[in-house]
């Protein structure tokens, strides 16, 4: 599913990190965790993701920045974990975790270089 608004040329829709992130919250919510709870935690996490990345393609300086794409980054590792989680007690299939997991290791390198 694309985003119809991302045809404009905001900061962040620029970014891979962003667009990946946005992957990620694509499979999040296509895991239909069961748990409630995790389920819950995961869709924030992945939703706190996207939009630090968006603030942090907007901050003027490289120090602001690299706060909002650290945040960006451990809210990505929590939705990850919270699938991972779920996949573990039979709330997830294995195949949604792996996909999660995936993209949560692409999310993570591409922060991790635009945090440096």
């Amino acid at each position: 599913m694309t985003n119809p608004l991302s045809s404009s040329s905001l900061p962040h829709h620029k970014l891979v990190a962003f667009q990946v992130c946005v992957e990620l919250a694509h499979a999040v919510r296509d895991a239909k965790v069961r748990d409630t709870k995790l389920r819950d935690e995961a869709t924030r996490a992945v939703k706190g993701a996207c939009l630090n990345i968006a603030e942090a393609a907007s901050r003027g300086s490289r120090a602001d920045q690299a706060r909002a794409f650290t945040i960006a980054r451990a809210e990505a590792m929590e939705a990850v974990a919270a699938v991972e989680i779920a996949c573990m007690f039979g709330d997830t299939s294995t195949e949604h975790a792996a996909a999660c997991v995936a993209l949560g290791r692409r999310v993570y390198a591409l922060l991790t270089g635009l945090i440096r």
